[in-house]
C-alpha cells in the first residue's frame, strides 16, 4: 500500500502547482517553481524505482545507490538556480579556514549521499507493524515545526529570508503528513497493510528534497539521529564483517505471543578484532552472543537498534516496541531542534532565527 500512499501524494502536489507559483507562470520564470517542479519528478522517480524494488526483490548492494539516480533532476536545478556550495566555518576554526568555505563538487556530493541516506535509513529501520510510517510522520511533523519556527514571526520587518524557503518545504510536508497518517491507520498494530519499500524511499526522499532545496540539510540530520545510529549499529552486518542474514526482523515467540531479538549464527570463527568487541558490547548489555567451548563467538543478535532495544529491555508485545522506538525518535528530534536553535551561538555568531 506504500505505492497507493505515494501516488496520491505525487497527485495532491501536482494539483497544488497553480496556487503558490501563479506569478512564476505568469512570468514564464524559474526560481521556486523550477525548485518545485524538480521535487515531483525526483519523487515520481524514486516511487517507480521502489516499486520496481517491491515487485523484483533488488540486492542491497543495487538499492543502495537507486536514490541518486532519483536524485539528479533536484541537484540539477540547484546547480542551475543556487548554485551555493559554500558552508559556514564554526567560529573556532575561523582563524584557519576563514568564516565561509567552498566545498565545490563536494557539496554536491554530500547532497547526493543526503538522497541516499534518507530513503535508507528509514528501510533498515523497518520489520515491525507501523514503525516505517510512524518514524516518518514524527520526522515530518518535527520538520514542520521547525518551519513554523521560521514562518510564525509576527510583525517581522522585512520578512525572514528564510521564509520562502520554509515555506516550500510545507508545501511538500503537509500533503505528505496527510496520506502518511490514512496509510497508519491501516499500517499500525495489527497490520492490515504493509507499506514495501516504495514507502520507504518515497518518504525519506521527501525529506532529502525538503532538507536539500530548503536549504537545512545539517538541520534535517538532527532529526534523524535514531536513523544514524541505527546505521552505524549495522554496519558490521551492512559491511561484511559479521554475517548478515536476508532478513533481521525481530522473532515471534508463539507461546508468549512476545517479540524477541532475531540472531545470527556464524559457521566460520570471526575476524578476532571483531569477536572481541562484540564480547565487549555484550558485557555493556548491547548485544547478546553466544560463545562455544573455545571461546569462539557463534551467535549473536542482529545489528539493527530493534533488536537492542529488545535485548536491553527484554520481550515485548510488537505496539509497545514500537511505541517506545517513537518515543525515542521523537526526543531525539526534540533534541536535535534544541541544538539547532539554542546551542548554536556556542560555535557559530548567530543563529538563522
Amino acid at each position: 500500500m506504500g505505492a497507493v500512499c505515494a501516488v496520491v501524494y505525487l497527485l495532491a502536489i501536482i494539483i497544488f502547482i497553480p496556487f503558490p507559483f501563479y506569478k512564476d507562470i505568469v512570468a514564464a520564470t524559474s526560481g521556486e517553481l523550477a525548485s518545485y517542479l524538480s521535487a515531483i519528478i525526483t519523487l515520481q522517480a524514486i516511487i517507480l524505482l521502489g516499486i520496481g524494488d517491491d515487485l523484483f526483490d533488488i540486492r542491497w548492494r543495487h538499492k543502495l545507490f537507486i536514490p541518486a539516480f532519483a536524485s539528479i533532476p533536484m541537484l540539477t536545478v540547484y546547480f542551475v538556480d543556487f548554485g551555493v556550495t559554500r558552508i559556514v566555518i564554526p567560529t573556532p576554526l575561523r582563524p584557519y579556514l576563514g568564516e565561509l568555505f567552498d566545498l565545490g563538487w563536494l557539496y554536491y556530493a554530500y547532497m547526493a549521499a543526503i538522497s541516499m541516506f534518507c530513503p535508507n535509513s528509514i528501510n533498515i529501520l523497518a520489520g515491525i507493524n507501523g514503525i516505517e510510517v510512524s518514524q516518518s510522520i514524527v520526522i515530518a511533523l518535527l520538520i514542520a515545526l521547525n518551519d513554523c519556527l521560521y514562518i510564525l514571526q509576527p510583525n517581522q520587518t522585512p520578512p525572514h529570508p528564510a521564509l520562502d524557503s520554509h515555506l516550500f518545504s510545507l508545501y511538500l510536508l503537509l500533503p505528505f503528513i496527510g496520506v502518511s497518517l490514512a496509510l497508519w491507520y491501516h499500517n499500525w498494530y495489527p497490520a492490515k497493510v504493509f507499506v514495501g519499500d516504495t514507502y520507504c524511499y518515497f518518504a525519506g526522499m521527501v525529506f532529502a528534497v525538503v532538507g536539500i532545496l530548503g536549504h537545512f540539510s545539517k538541520t534535517l540530520l538532527l532529526l534523524f539521529i535514531p536513523q544514524i545510529l541505527n546505521f552505524l549499529y549495522s554496519a558490521p552486518q551492512l559491511f561484511h564483517l559479521v554475517p548478515c542474514p536476508r532478513h533481521r526482523l525481530p522473532r515471534f515467540n508463539a507461546r508468549t505471543g512476545l517479540l524477541e531479538p532475531s540472531v545470527a549464527e556464524f559457521r566460520q570463527p570471526l575476524w578476532k578484532p571483531v569477536a572481541s568487541v562484540m564480547k565487549l558490547l555484550h558485557k555493556l548489555r548491547l548485544l547478546r552472543i553466544k560463545t562455544d567451548e573455545a571461546g569462539e563467538v557463534v551467535e549473536s543478535t542482529n545489528f539493527t537498534i530493534i533488536n537492542l532495544w529488545l535485548v536491553m529491555f527484554g520481550p515485548m508485545r510488537e505496539d509497545r516496541l514500537a511505541m517506545g522506538l517513537l518515543a525515542f525518535q521523537t526526543a531525539c528530534g526534540l533534541a536535535g531542534l534544541f541544538v539547532r536553535h539554542k546551542l548554536a551561538l556556542w560555535v557559530f555568531t548567530q543563529d538563522n532565527l
